[in-house]
């Protein structure tokens, strides 16, 4: 028996229609359930052909235990190493670099000594930073996040100097970025599933949580819809994700994507809307099936550069 397991936390939409829609289609050899599991043997098979994770993110021990599984031979969605080594300045980075339009983005220092360090720890960190060059850079209104955060947290637009400074004070020893805000006349939100399926869902972050997903919005310009698939591939196929959102401020026509680290994206049918959850389900399930009837093995080789490729 080809075993497909979900591990989740406070979701209560999602897993269960997963693990339903698998086990619906009685595919012969395959089944789906709730992963359970207690005290983890190091080495030790997890007895589970695939694994879709949607908590390590919070869990050093879930994140500890689906590392031990792709070892023992488990596809794990998303890679637990490579997702333990991203970050969103890397991610801005290298989309840049790859011709995806990005804002003008910079990484900051810590403003508070993390744990366990002091002034003596940070000898080699320019002080004080030349503002005026970042400023000249980034430009206001701007955008001041973590490097690696996600869910809306410790985000905060400034509109002057004074403003960043007054929340920059506030961020303690988290490590930041500040990136130039796109005045945008159209956002998008993108569902990449197996990194070559997209769901394009228009998007108001500015709206309350529970109505930003645009249900009636108009169609798609073409053209538009074209490059935000494009872009949405091709930074999934380059980070490896099999699963995750892609997020673009638009603005004179030009999409930016301004966050694309999300490796375990919001599913719940109460927030994305029935529409978009079955697609969300029905892709997933796609996905899990194909890998556990496929006899390819995860990658053996646990260097970083082979994870950075993608392979």
């Amino acid at each position: 028996m080809r075993k497909i397991g979900i591990l989740y936390g406070m979701e209560s939409t999602f897993p269960p229609a997963f693990v339903d829609e698998i086990n619906s289609r009685k595919i012969d050899g395959v089944v789906a359930e709730h992963l359970k599991i207690g005290g983890i043997k190091m080495a030790d098979p997890t007895g589970y052909r695939v694994i879709v994770d949607r908590i390590s993110q919070d869990i050093d021990f879930y994140r500890a235990f689906l590392k031990n599984a792709v070892l023992t031979g488990t596809h794990v969605i998303n890679n637990p190493f490579w997702w333990t080594a991203d970050d969103k300045f890397f991610n801005y980075a290298m989309a840049h670099k790859m011709g995806v339009a990005i804002p003008p983005t910079v990484l900051l220092p810590h403003h508070s000594h993390p744990p366990g360090t002091t002034d003596r720890s940070m000898r080699n960190l320019m002080f004080p930073l030349n503002w005026e060059e970042i400023f000249d850079y980034i430009g206001f209104p701007a955008f001041l996040k973590p490097y690696d955060g996600g869910g809306w947290k410790h985000v905060y637009k400034v509109d002057t100097p004074q403003e960043l400074f007054d929340r920059y004070n506030e961020t303690g020893d988290l490590c930041m970025t500040l990136q130039r805000a796109v005045d945008f006349d159209e956002y998008y939100r993108c569902y990449v599933i197996g990194q070559n399926n997209v769901h394009i869902m228009p998007y108001d972050p500015r709206a309350p949580q529970e109505n930003r997903y645009v249900l009636d919005g108009p169609p798609i310009d073409p053209v538009m819809e074209a490059r935000l698939r494009k872009d949405c591939l091709s930074i999934c196929q380059a980070l490896g994700y099999d699963m995750n959102t892609v997020e673009f401020a638009c603005q004179d026509g030009i999409p930016y994507a301004i966050d694309f680290m999300n490796p375990a994206p919001d599913a719940d049918v109460n927030s994305v809307g029935e529409e978009n959850f079955q697609w969300m389900v029905k892709a997933m399930a796609d996905l899990t099936i194909a890998k556990a009837l496929s006899d390819v093995k995860p990658a053996a080789d646990f260097r970083w550069s082979r994870f950075l490729n993608g392979e």
